[in-house]
């Protein structure tokens, strides 16, 4: 009888030997091989479709990769996420944020009617801070109404929301403009701030513990920017803070009705859905945030219900892992064809290292396994004259997602049929590529002598067998949005179940913050000789400047 971590070297024992094969294999040969492989290798959920025809890949494998899910009790871990056990066990924390997109009955079941109370408060709190600035009842300290508001956060606190309201631009609502300002750089600030009248501005502060050194230094210096022009008058109604640390929130200066919670079970990357989502919910609508979060339980009850084979994220995981820890190929080229996406690989990027670049397991023992690929990306057609030159012609495979809406949201149309084909012709280009001997009989056809065709013929050929997905809408909606990113967050989450780390907390990004709290105390007059010398020299060399 096996053990489950011998189930689980079997497993992946089994798969290690197909890779060996299909890293010599022709993704083309698998479509010559099977006449319904688009058909067999794609999917819809949630007005999604999903194409994995182009992926290295065949049946056998992904039923291997299905057998070890089942080995590792998948099945078992998604129950876990989803019924409020404490699976971020290295800080003893529930991981439900999808909570916050299901129905109040289910709120109540899994968190008791108490906290599920407290949603419906903060539900009701963004909802009615909308209306008011929709409708321009929101005033500022001199009684005029707002017209900006500035939301001040940084990672999770900031980046989901940006996303999607730039995602969202034909749903805007015209009577408030929403601005984010997450770096610290000053120059950030003020160039932010240039654009603005303190007497029209709203800021919204969000941060969990309200401590995080970028926000609270930018929110002060708003603050400031405030009192400067405003010195006379109370300026608290310009103030509203998320965060669940009130007692600093009220030291800084927001009335108490102003402050709306966070809880410990929504982590910083998945807390778009919570009042973190509230700048989106100004930009686009209470109503239209609320579409997202009903789009987003959708891909819940597909991820929880659906067999593995036939699972989205499920799948697009499995995949993942087979590229990223069989293959060999550490990287993930994320290709949104659509401008108003053009911000999500950076997302992304935050989402998928933050959660799975680690390199130790539940017992802190090595991951036999290679984990999160390197993510990155850029919008379509913008790639394709950058860095796509190296996915074509170098050694690296890289595995890419495409993204692509059918419908535009500009006037454009032939502009949008172009991009599609773009699309299209990239994914295929990366797949097929070109041999020398497509190569030398193009130039030949061109009429170019003996010589000029051996000499250029190298430099045009292109290896292909680049695998692939291509992720099409119908069109880019509130709800098919909240359907999409709910997608990646549960495909990061199988694949740390499948690797067996914690997807949940960041270690890595705290050591920085700690350094950064020392280092800035040396700048201040304090000595720290654990600092390497060259720390202590570029720390010199910043002061003696200063001086």
């Amino acid at each position: 009888m096996f053990t489950k971590h011998q189930k689980n070297s079997a497993s992946i024992s089994k798969l290690h030997d197909s890779a060996k094969q299909f890293q010599c294999n022709s993704i083309l040969s698998l479509f010559e091989q099977n006449s319904k492989r688009f058909e067999q290798s794609s999917l819809t959920a949630c007005n999604i479709f999903l194409d994995y025809s182009k992926q290295n890949i065949d049946g056998d494998v992904i039923n291997s990769l299905v057998s070890w899910a089942d080995d590792i009790k998948l099945s078992n871990a998604i129950t876990d996420m989803f019924s409020g056990a404490k699976i971020n066990h290295t800080e003893g924390r529930a991981v439900l944020h999808s909570i916050l997109r299901a129905p109040q009955s289910k709120q109540i079941e899994v968190l008791g009617e108490q906290v599920a109370n407290e949603i419906v408060n903060a539900n009701q709190q963004m909802r009615e801070l909308c209306s008011q600035l929709h409708k321009g009842e929101y005033l500022g300290c001199t009684g005029k109404a707002i017209h900006d508001v500035v939301a001040i956060g940084i990672g999770g606190s900031y980046y989901g929301a940006k996303v999607a309201q730039e995602s969202l631009k034909p749903f805007h609502q015209q009577s408030v403009k929403v601005h984010y300002l997450a770096n610290i750089d000053g120059s950030a600030v003020a160039e932010k701030l240039a654009l603005l009248n303190p007497e029209t501005t709203l800021i919204v502060i969000i941060s969990k513990t309200f401590s995080t050194q970028e926000t609270l230094l930018n929110a002060q210096s708003a603050k400031n920017w405030l009192t400067s022009y405003l010195s006379n008058y109370d300026i608290s109604d310009h103030f509203v803070a998320v965060s669940s640390n009130i007692i600093k929130a009220k030291e800084f200066g927001v009335k108490e009705c102003n402050i709306l919670p966070m809880w410990d079970w929504v982590g910083g990357r998945f807390s778009l859905w919570s009042a973190v989502g509230l700048p989106l919910a100004i930009a686009i609508g209470y109503e239209n945030f609320e579409q997202m979060r009903a789009g987003a339980y959708q891909m819940d009850e597909h991820f929880q219900q659906a067999p593995f084979a036939e699972n989205m994220p499920v799948l697009m995981a499995l995949i993942g892992i087979w590229n990223s820890s069989f293959l060999g190929y550490n990287s993930l080229a994320v290709l949104p064809y659509d401008h108003s996406l053009r911000a999500f690989p950076g997302y992304l990027q935050q989402v998928d290292m933050e959660s799975n670049g680690k390199r130790v397991n539940h017992q802190g023992n090595e991951v036999e396994l290679t984990t999160a690929p390197i993510v990155f990306g850029q919008e379509g057609t913008n790639g394709q004259h950058a860095f796509m030159q190296l996915m074509h012609q170098s050694n690296e495979i890289i595995p890419a997602d495409f993204i692509v809406s059918l419908t535009s949201n500009s006037d454009y149309h032939h502009h949008h049929t172009m991009l599609v084909a773009n699309c299209f012709a990239q994914s295929e280009a990366l797949m097929v590529g070109k041999t020398l001997e497509q190569a030398k009989a193009e130039l030949t056809e061109q009429g170019l002598s003996v010589q000029d065709v051996e000499r250029l013929a190298p430099h045009k050929v292109m290896p292909g067998n680049s695998p692939s997905n291509t992720i099409v809408f119908e069109h880019l909606t509130p709800k098919v949005l909240g359907a999409f990113l709910a997608l990646y967050e549960h495909k990061i989450f199988v694949q740390g179940v499948m690797w067996e780390l914690n997807s949940f907390d960041q270690w890595g990004v705290e050591l920085g913050k700690q350094l950064g709290t020392s280092i800035l105390a040396v700048m201040g007059g304090e000595s720290n000789d654990a600092l390497s010398t060259s720390t202590q020299g570029l720390i010199a060399k910043y002061l003696d400047k200063r001086k």
